[in-house]
């Protein structure tokens, strides 16, 4: 890529909208015009023009923030987020997952701990899957 770099900060759901008009930070417009059913990535070239490469960033939005304890926790939690069909993104020692109150719920009554962040997701929003 060369130029400037322009981000365009995108939640997950915001994400999978892929037919609209994007506002860019500079003002500059363009539409947004991809297949049914693609997933845009933080990082991925939007649109170039006059110099400029506009790319997807990850918005800060809610998300619950977890640390297993052990291995076994660790696969309790997957098991249970993958039950309400829900995307996680592994950073580290650290499940994210976006936050809502199923899952929050279900976290308190199995006991794991948990923090409510706002960050940056960088896996996919509810909205389809495939067994």
């Amino acid at each position: 890529m060369a130029g400037t770099t322009i981000e365009i900060p995108m939640n997950a759901a915001d994400r999978r909208r892929v037919r609209r008009l994007i506002s860019a930070p500079d003002g500059v417009q363009f539409p947004l015009e991809l297949p049914t059913g693609s997933v845009l990535h933080p990082g991925q070239v939007l649109h170039e023009a006059d110099g400029r490469v506009y790319v997807v960033a990850a918005a800060p939005e809610n998300v619950v923030v977890i640390r297993p304890r052990s291995l076994e926790e660790a696969a309790r939690i997957g098991h249970l987020i993958g039950n309400l069909h829900r995307d996680v993104e592994a950073a580290g020692a650290e499940v994210i997952a976006l936050a809502d109150s199923a899952l929050v719920e279900r976290l308190k009554r199995i006991g794991v701990p948990f923090a409510e962040e706002q960050r940056a997701f960088h896996g996919r929003a509810p909205g389809g899957h495939a067994h």
